[in-house]
């Protein structure tokens, strides 16, 4: 199933002095103990920019309603949506039902302007309501599944089951498989003819809470801090706002992101989505978990999503999922950033890591060695090692051969790095080798495996007894900057060459490539030295 096109209206709204592009709020959250904690959190919540807070009632230790609501409700410094999540339902409370369902009518009648009931009891709850309902409030009926996405088709039931029992707002939160999970929520999302709350659950699912600004979806879900969630795979307030500049993104913003797996780790979100915001460029680049990347390209084929970079390990599959290759990509026989062309909807790979990195070592041994650009190539007769045969390997032993290199790759499968060698006219190495290989000394060592590699930083892919032999030492992990492999590198006496460099090199030339505009570099070099 497809991610199709869609049109909603576009319109920038202005609130005070901000420009926004969407009306979609930002509701925080408040899980605390006692209804002290719970005001102070409400402050924060305000402070951080947040445009609702969601009482969760069900935290509280002993919960006495008619004080606790009447003090939470009227000393809210924001409108406040009050939820008394059951067990059954996925929260903490496990009591008597009817008492549950009157705490709710008070809180109404109190003056919250939200309250969720779940759909399992919805009917209930309509019918026990005394009269006339207060005007001001909404209620919000929900769904949680903890296990899976359904279908559009069953998706679309459960919005009519839901309207069918008279709420103002439909719910709807699923858990993400994969990350195409999400494709069946904007689906039904961009097509609901009432409010509607549409969000997928899990790392899988992240962007569906941030593109619920772009699907028209009614709010979206912000933490306080990381780790305290009401649902999985929630991000912070700030993130939304500062990392993903959620009041900016409307209904036609294109939409770019990191394909790879793990992801987490990524900076490239920090990186282009501020200078996105910069450079005023309409876009949001999302960390993008993907299992199998041709499912993926094919199910969000819309044409909004409009370029990707590619990271460990779909650099090689992102390849075959090309309309069209660039020569040098195809040589190496891997991608790193992928372009739609707006005009045919055709997808264009190419690889730019050769020139990120290489230009990186290059630049660093004519430093060290007192040359000149008008000396041709530092690389020119040098002995160049590579760890790793993927797709970065393939490309950086691509960029030094081009350069004049002696290429050496070393890989954990030998026949692999036969394979890469063969077309570099290299010599190939077991991993078990690289540690007493040393036909001279003064050569550069590369990594290009995701060895030492965060969260498992204090591995290193060769013995520190080995970097004595090299003068110089690239590593391609950047998170953290500092590996290991570098450390015990300088401390050997080797030149090191971060792979933030490389990286920086890399985003100045997607970002001009993404966006045809001229990369703000001082401001990429500022954001990647913060969030290093």
């Amino acid at each position: 199933m497809a991610l199709e096109s869609f049109q909603l209206p576009i319109t920038d709204f202005h609130i005070g002095n901000e420009t926004r592009r969407n009306l979609v709020l930002i509701c925080v959250p408040i899980m605390a103990e006692s209804v002290d904690q719970m005001l102070v959190q409400m402050q924060k919540a305000k402070d951080f920019g947040g445009d609702l807070v969601e009482l969760r009632v069900d935290f509280l230790k002993n919960f006495v309603p008619r004080q606790d609501l009447d003090i939470l409700i009227k000393q809210a410094p924001l409108p406040t949506l009050v939820t008394y999540r059951p067990r059954w339902e996925g929260g903490q409370y496990d009591g008597d039902e009817s008492k549950r369902r009157e705490a709710l009518r008070l809180a109404m009648e109190l003056g919250a302007d939200y309250i969720d009931i779940e759909l399992k009891v919805a009917h209930d709850f309509f019918n026990s309501l005394p009269g006339k309902r207060p005007e001001k409030v909404k209620i919000i009926v929900s769904s949680h599944n903890y296990e899976r996405t359904p279908s559009v088709k069953e998706l679309s039931h459960l919005v009519a089951r839901i309207q069918a029992t008279g709420a103002d707002i439909v719910k709807i939160a699923t858990t993400a498989v994969d990350i195409i999970d999400n494709a069946r929520i904007f689906q039904v999302l961009v097509h609901s003819q009432v409010p509607m709350i549409g969000l997928v659950m899990g790392e899988r699912g992240l962007m569906s809470r941030i593109l619920a600004a772009k699907f028209g979806g009614f709010l979206t879900f912000g933490s306080l801090e990381a780790g305290l969630v009401s649902a999985p795979g929630q991000p912070t307030v700030k993130e939304l706002l500062d990392l993903y500049n959620m009041r900016l993104i409307g209904p036609d913003t294109k939409v770019y992101g990191v394909i790879g797996n793990p992801i987490g780790h990524s900076k490239s979100p920090h990186i282009y989505n501020a200078s996105f915001k910069s450079s005023s460029f309409n876009g949001i680049y999302l960390p993008l978990l993907v299992d199998d990347v041709s499912t993926f390209i094919t199910t969000y084929s819309a044409p909004d999503f409009a370029g990707y970079s590619y990271t460990i390990p779909h650099k090689e599959a992102g390849l075959k999922c090309c309309d069209e290759v660039d020569p040098i990509a195809k040589a190496i026989g891997a991608i790193s950033c992928m372009i739609k062309r707006s005009t045919e909807g055709k997808l264009i790979g190419y690889n730019i890591d050769y020139l990120g990195g290489i230009a990186a070592i290059e630049e660093e041994l004519r430093v060290s060695n007192g040359a000149t650009l008008a000396s041709g190539s530092p690389l020119a007769g040098k002995t160049f090692v590579i760890i790793g045969a993927g797709g970065a390997g393939k490309a950086l032993a691509y960029g030094a051969y081009e350069k004049g290199a002696r290429i050496v790759v070393a890989n954990r499968t030998y026949d692999k790095a036969k394979e890469l060698a063969s077309k570099v006219q290299g010599q190939a190495l077991t991993l078990a080798e690289l540690n007493d290989f040393c036909p001279e000394e003064g050569m550069i060592l590369v990594n290009t495996t995701p060895v030492g590699m965060e969260p498992r930083t204090e591995e290193t892919p060769v013995s520190k007894e080995t970097l004595k032999h090299y003068s110089l030492v690239f590593d391609a992990v950047y998170t953290p900057k500092l590996t290991r492999l570098l450390r015990e590198a300088k401390q050997s006496g080797a030149t090191i060459v971060y792979g933030t460099e490389m990286f920086i090199n890399q985003a100045f030339i997607q970002f001009e490539m993404f966006t045809g505009l001229p990369a703000p570099k001082q401001l990429i070099r500022d954001v990647l030295a913060i969030t290093t």
